[in-house]
Formats: structure tokens, sequence, C-alpha cells
């Protein structure tokens, strides 16, 4: 439980405390509970009081024995008994609920608006009957003494669906584009209706016509208030017979005396954001008014401030228990906000044990932190030697990293780096030392850490001592560790101090040059003698132009040349890895079963296999001892062949080819006179 006094007003927020992972296992949970004393105490007003992603109405029936939620994902509705504090039932839908009614006094009978255009009845059992709409609905309400359920939406039609006779009755057509919220009063059930435009439409479900409209939108503009956007109606909500509260699109809050066309108070939010929600409490004359941003509850009066509740996640919907000071805010997280103040009224009769709870609580700040559990990044994983564990059961990712058990995490940091406490327990040391040297008498020293950079500042301050304007950072507090922490160090031998270091250097040089100018102008008059038709003023200028532009061009090269620098040193160092890698031995595991026997019945099975195999084997890995000796001579030939030799093979293939069709016709040189026989 979570407490707080904004405003000397005491706000409990029941659903605040230590939470657990959703993947744990039920048993782990059981064990946690048993284990952990700040678990055991949190206080779970209602069990399982959560949806999957997140919730969108929260709504109490009549009677108020029974608690109904909508959320996602999947689209479903929870309903809750306050008798048992528990899970009653729990249906799913095919689409989102954009709004729900309760037609009876308990859960038996409800109505529900889905954001695909069906209206879906449900009895105690389950789906009764579901239908569809012309237009994609807003919001709707229930008129009880005609069984009408008046449904408006993206449309100027007022779509009236009798609930005794089963039929669509005829629709009241409004003079705006669309409607985006409905109320009815409980007195006198005149139905209003607020616009697209900014209007708040009137209509008498008896005569079934317009009586009247007020314009809100023209309220909202004066002349010290610029609006960003349209003030049409985003809440409406009626306190007795002549009240009503109106909230807009632009944050403001407007209360009027139906009887009137002007407001009699006008509450802004200063936040921009859409009033979600207009409540009324009637025993204190209190309103109210929720954005998805803040809570606040203030004095209808007047408009001074109660009290208020910031929102960790966007707030969608509330829901206020009639004569408690206990309400619930349907939110963009899983959990759904449960809020008590004392100073409202009382608990309800099915929680009346949250008033001698609150007397005892003192205030606490909780978190939702894992105290069992350490979230750590890939790279600390490399670092630690666990990467291996990603996929399975010791790892569960969440983000950007994964969440581990501390023990394992601390075994694992102790094993990486074992001396970590004995050299931080020598730093600690360290510190305490040199913090008792400084009560000493102290000499100026150059510090232990960036000697160079503090002997420049040092020789700069020297030069520099008539302008005050030069703040010593050896002597600021806010540099205190440059000096003093060996993290801050400058690494010389960086790539980017080496890239950086000729730039610096040329400041250095420019620094010398202008006192050296300064100096020749303090000594020697100017002279007053022009050279071929210039002055000395505009040589000069040519002079330093050439001097810059020299020093550019030296200054690019010389910062070249180190690039070329580093890129060959990074270079030489992965192929010195490279060889380091070749020559280092190669370690071969036997399977279970077999015996090492020596080279000789290696290189048997070797003689075995087929020639290729032992190839790749021989390049792959380590070459064995031949009888010779461990001295190895491998060679290839490669055979240059001129133009010539293949003009005179592809001739005498030629030749072949046209002598062997009349081959059986030449005489045998040995005997020219015989010939082959027929």
């Amino acid at each position: 439980m979570q407490v707080s006094d904004p405003n000397n007003v005491k706000i409990y927020n029941l659903s605040a405390g230590k939470s657990l992972p959703e993947w744990l296992s039920e048993r782990k949970r059981r064990a946690l509970l048993k284990k952990d004393v700040d678990i055991r105490r949190r206080i779970e007003l209602i069990q399982d009081f959560d949806m999957p992603g997140l919730s969108t109405t929260v709504k109490v029936s009549k009677d108020g024995q029974y608690i109904l939620a909508t959320g996602i994902y999947k689209p479903r509705i929870k309903c809750f008994d306050v008798n048992n504090l528990s899970l009653k039932f729990e249906r799913c839908f095919d689409s989102e609920a954009v709004t729900f009614e309760i037609l009876s006094d308990d859960y038996s009978k409800l109505v529900f608006l889905q954001c695909d255009r069906y209206v879906e009845f449900h009895a105690a059992h389950g789906r009764y009957y579901r239908l569809r709409i012309p237009k994609f609905g807003r919001d709707m309400r229930y008129h009880y003494p005609s069984c009408d359920l008046f449904v408006v939406g993206a449309s100027s039609d007022i779509y009236r669906l009798n609930l005794e006779r089963g039929q669509f009755m005829t629709p009241y057509t409004s003079t705006a584009s669309a409607i985006n919220r409905c109320a009815i009063n409980p007195v006198h059930n005149l139905l209003a209706c607020g616009t697209q435009e900014g209007r708040v439409e009137a209509w008498d479900p008896r005569s079934k016509s317009l009586i009247g409209t007020l314009d809100c939108a023209f309220s909202c503009v004066t002349e010290n208030k610029e609006l960003e956007g349209f003030p049409s109606i985003s809440a409406l909500s009626f306190d007795g017979a002549l009240t009503l509260g109106v909230g807009t699109a632009t944050g403001q809050i407007l209360l009027y005396d139906i009887r009137s066309n002007k407001p009699f108070y006008i509450k802004d939010h200063m936040y921009g954001l859409p009033i979600k929600d207009v409540e009324f409490h009637h025993q204190q004359d209190l309103i109210f008014s929720m954005d998805s941003s803040v809570l606040k509850i203030w004095d209808k009066n007047n408009g001074k401030l109660f009290t208020s509740i910031e929102a960790s996640t966007e707030f969608n919907n509330l829901c206020v228990v009639p004569k408690t000071g206990l309400f619930f805010i349907a939110n963009e997280n899983t959990k759904i906000q449960t809020y008590y103040i004392p100073s409202l009224g009382p608990a309800p009769r099915w929680a009346s044990f949250l008033d001698s709870l609150t007397e005892e609580l003192e205030e606490s700040n909780s978190e939702n932190i894992y105290d069992d559990y350490k979230f750590v990044t890939k790279q600390e994983l490399e670092n630690l030697g666990l990467d291996h564990l990603i996929g399975t059961n010791l790892l569960r990712a969440y983000m950007h990293g994964y969440f581990m058990d501390v023990r394992l995490y601390k075994k694992a940091k102790s094993v990486a780096n074992p001396f970590e406490f004995e050299e931080y327990r020598k730093k600690k040391i360290r510190e305490t030392i040199e913090k008792e040297r400084v009560n000493r008498v102290q000499v100026n020293k150059l510090p232990k850490v960036n000697k160079d950079l503090a002997l420049k500042l040092m020789n700069d301050q020297v030069k520099d001592k008539k302008k005050k304007e030069n703040a010593n950072l050896l002597e600021d507090t806010r540099f205190k560790a440059l000096f003093e922490n060996p993290d801050f160090e400058v690494d010389k031998n960086a790539d980017e101090f080496r890239l950086l270091n000729p730039v610096l250097s040329r400041l250095d040089k420019s620094k010398k040059k202008e006192m050296l100018k300064k100096i020749q102008s303090e000594d020697f008059e100017p002279i007053d003698e022009e050279l071929e038709g210039k002055n000395s003023s505009e040589e000069s200028s040519d002079d330093y132009e050439e001097e810059e532009s020299s020093e550019d061009e030296t200054l690019t090269k010389e910062i070249k040349l180190q690039h070329k620098i580093i890129n060959r040193e990074h270079r030489l160092k992965e192929r010195q890895e490279e060889e380091e890698m070749k020559t280092q031995p190669k370690m071969f595991e036997l399977r279970q079963g077999e015996e090492y026997k020596g080279i000789h019945s290696l290189k048997k099975k070797i003689n075995r296999t087929p020639l290729e195999e032992r190839v790749q084997s021989e390049t792959s890995s380590v070459r064995l001892l031949g009888s010779v000796g461990s001295r190895e001579m491998t060679f290839s030939t490669h055979k240059k062949r001129k133009f010539s030799d293949l003009k005179n093979k592809k001739h005498m293939q030629e030749r072949k080819r046209l002598i062997r069709p009349v081959r059986g016709l030449i005489p045998n040189r040995k005997n020219p006179f015989s010939r082959k026989k027929m």
C-alpha cells in the first residue's frame, strides 16, 4: 500500500505494493509469499483485480454487490463478487467493448457496445443476442421508463432500440455531424447529447423532440485563453435535477444550471487533454474530473482544489463507489487502480477493515522492484561468461536485457572477478588515507591523474594572471574528480586522442604566434613606407591568410598520416592475432568408450579413410609425423603454356581428324604393295 498526502489529504493506493513477475509458477509464488514479509503485508482488496493487457471501463452494479470491468487482450469482461472479494466469472468477446450498461440491479442483464458496430446482450448464463447498428457507436444509455436503449456515435442520428418490443424505433435526428457522449437525468429523464461541434442538445423522450441547446465551445473561448484544437464534448454528467457537468476535448469542465445558457463556473485542467470522466460527490459538493494524466477533486462552488492523483499510466475510466471514499480507475496497465480517501467518506461495508488499517499505516513509497532477480544486459552476460544461457529457463528476456536469479549472478561475478572485493577494499583504504592527508600541511604539487593537463592549465593561469574571467579548473570542485579519479585519466594511446592531438598542438602554436606578435608590436614602431602600391596592413593581412592556408594544409596532412598509422597498426594487430590462433595447439576430446592407443593407431585409422577426407583433415588439423621425421616439404607445379604450343596442338588435332576417314586406303609403310582386304 502506498500513502500520499497532496494538499494535506491522505490518499491510500490499495493497488500499489511489491508485485511479482507474471511468468512465475504458482509454486514459486507460494514460496515467495512464505519467505518475503513485504509480499505478505501487501493489501489485495479483490483477488485477481486486473486484466491481461489493460482495462477500459469499470462499473458497480446498482445493488453494490458486483463490480464489472472490461479490458483486453483478448477482449473480455470480469465480474467480481464483493462478498467473497474474488472473481465470479469471466467472459470473452469477439471484439473490444467501447462501453457497457447494467440493465438489472445485479449482473444478470448486461448490454455491450462493441467497436465493430455490434450491440451484444448478455444474460446470467452468457451471451443472449447480438445485433448491428448502421454506424460506429461511441456511447449509449438506457432509459428505464420507456425501455429505450439510446446509442450515439459517428452519425447525426440517435438510435433507439426498444427492448420491450425488440425492435428499432424511429431515431432522433440531430443537427450535429457526430455525437460523442450522452447522459440521462435520473430525476426528470432528460436526454443530453454532447456533439462534435461543442454543443449539448437536450431531448425529451416523452415528446421525442429537441427542447434546447447549449453552446459550450463559445463559452470555452476567452481573451486570456488560447485553445489548441476544437472544444468538442468529451464527458457529460448530471447532479440532481438542475446541475450539468460538461467536459471538453481541450481540458475544460463547465458547470451549468440547465435553466441558463451560460455556465456558472469553468474549471481548466491546464493540460490540454480531453476530459474523460466527470463525477459528482454529493456529500461534500465535490467534483471528480479526470483526463488521461491526472484526476482532480475540487469544490464545485469556488473551484478550490481538494486533492489530486497523478497517473503513472494513462487513465481510461473512473468509477466512484456511491456514498464511500473508495473509487476505481481503469488505466493502461494490467492492474485496475484502487484508491481510498477517508476524508471523502467511510469504506464500503464489504471492505470495512480498511478503516482500521488506515489508522496504523505510515507513508511509504514502494515501487515495483523484483528483489530476487537481477536485470543484466547482453554485454554484462558476455563479461560474466553466461551468454550461453540465453534461451534457457535461467534467463528471462525483458526489454533490452534479461532477468536472472540474484544468487546465480553473485556466484558468476565472484568467479569472473575473484579479487574484486580486495580491490574495492584497497581503493576505499586509499581514499580514507588521502582524506586524512588533506588536514596536513600541503605543498603545491601536480596531481596523480592527468599531470600534463594540470601542468598546461597552471601555465595558462600564470600567463593570463591579468584576466580575472578565466576560471581555475584545478580549484573548481566540479572538476575535482578529473584530477583524482583514475577513471577520468586521458589515454594518450587511444585512437581518438591521437587523431585530436594535431589539432591541440596547432592551437598551442597559434597561441605562441599571438604572443610573438604582441611582443613585436610593443618593440617596433609601424613602418609608413608603401611597397608596390600596397600599404603595410594589406601586406600583413595577405601574409596572415597565406600562413593560415599553409597551416590548414599541414594540419590535414598530419591528421591523414595519423589516420593511416592507426589503420596500419590495427591491421598488424589482426594479423598477429590470426597467426597466434593458428600456432596455438588444438585439443581433441575422445568419445565415451574409446581409449588412446598411441599415434600409430590413429595413423591406421587415417589410412583407411578416403583421400579427400585425409587431405581436409591434414590441412585443418595438426599433421602426423611420418617415418622420415618431422621435416616435410610441399610444392605445386604450374606449367606455363605459350601461344605457339597451343597453336601446334590444335593443328595436330585437325590433321588427325582429316586422316581417320582415309586410313584404310593408305598402304602400309613397311610393305607399300600390300593393301587391306576389302
